[in-house]
């Protein structure tokens, strides 16, 4: 399944059918008076977070949903059909922007929560509205109300309970891989991921949703390589586990042009919990990698853990380390230990 996380959507809501102008016409009634029925109302535009989507690719082949508009009124005091509503069906963790893409209409985090993008028209009266004392016989009758129709931005911000973020070719695929089903490309090359990933982890009995999202580079936060559409992807997460190259040239470069990134693009995504952790160490001596975590330890000003993914060194720590960082979110102690299964 391919990967969008941004659509452009234009959408219509039904107009209203209009009032009708009728009179009852029946043998050996000669005063009929009006009977002219009002039109119906015209469908609504919804968008609902629907279980079962993960991307907004749906949206890549199909840009307008026009709701029905309402049916006119009709003689014999009936009132018209009201149109059919619309339901864009988005998955859960879209951000719905107006037409300037930074005012948010809605958030829809939660699977099953709805939202209504454009009401539709009210239908007009028929002539039988009007009928007072003094006007027995109103040839007057509304037209229907009009829709709403507007351009709207869908994009997608993944929901995960941990967020990779790193350079081009840390290790962030090769981690997620060994540590879930997911199955993301993987190369000697930066760049190899170009769209995010989820994964399964669990560890202790307990499972958490880990989101890879494509390495990040310099000027990331002003939207260089795509990067502040991808900061998005983590800005829902708990906690970042923010991968360094341990065979880089300077690894203290590397770890503060993440930092700065990050915090170019949001205060918020900058005092999230990040869990450091020096990989690649299969392929390091002792002596560089004392080295290379004591320059870590002291840009960070916190613990670096130390692991490799080809290996899986370490890896049981570092999940530990998020695990305990996502508890509470989840209304659970760190030490909480999983039950023990049951025995006959």
């Amino acid at each position: 399944m391919k990967f969008l996380d941004l659509a452009k959507v234009h959408i219509r809501s039904g107009g209203g059918g209009a009032g009708c102008v009728s009179f009852r016409r029946e043998k050996f009634i000669e005063y009929g008076g009006p009977d002219g029925g009002d039109g119906g109302r015209g469908g609504d535009v919804w968008a609902e977070a629907a279980p079962g989507l993960n991307t907004l690719i749906d949206f890549r082949y199909q840009q307008h949903f026009f709701a029905r508009s309402g049916q006119h009124g009709m003689g014999s005091q009936m009132t018209g059909r009201s149109g059919e509503d619309i339901v864009l069906r988005v998955p859960a963790g879209t951000e719905i922007l107006d037409e300037d893409g930074e005012t948010v209409i809605a958030d829809l985090t939660e699977q099953g929560s709805r939202v209504l993008l454009a009401r539709g028209g009210n239908g007009g009266w028929g002539n039988l509205h009007f009928k007072t004392s003094t006007n027995r016989a109103p040839r007057t009758a509304n037209p229907g109300q009009p829709g709403v129709e507007r351009t709207i931005w869908l994009r997608l911000k993944l929901i995960a309970d941990a967020g990779l973020v790193g350079l081009p070719n840390a290790g962030k695929s090769t981690f997620l891989a060994a540590v879930s089903n997911a199955r993301p490309k993987i190369a000697d090359y930066p760049f190899t991921t170009l769209h995010p990933n989820l994964g399964v982890v669990g560890i202790d009995g307990r499972e958490f949703v880990m989101a890879d999202i494509p390495g990040l580079i310099e000027g990331a936060s002003e939207g260089r390589g795509l990067g502040d559409q991808f900061l998005g992807h983590v800005e829902r997460s708990n906690v970042l586990l923010h991968l360094i190259d341990g065979t880089s040239g300077d690894v203290g470069a590397d770890a503060r042009t993440i930092l700065d990134e990050l915090a170019a693009y949001s205060p918020v995504l900058m005092a999230k919990p990040r869990v450091t952790a020096l990989n690649k160490i299969d392929a390091l001596d002792d002596d560089t990698i004392a080295e290379r975590q004591a320059v870590l330890e002291s840009l960070t000003g916190g613990p670096v853990h130390l692991m490799s993914g080809v290996s899986k060194q370490g890896v049981p720590q570092v999940l530990r380390a998020l695990w305990s960082e996502i508890a509470p979110s989840r209304g659970t102690g760190a030490e909480d230990q999983p039950e023990a299964p049951w025995r006959p």
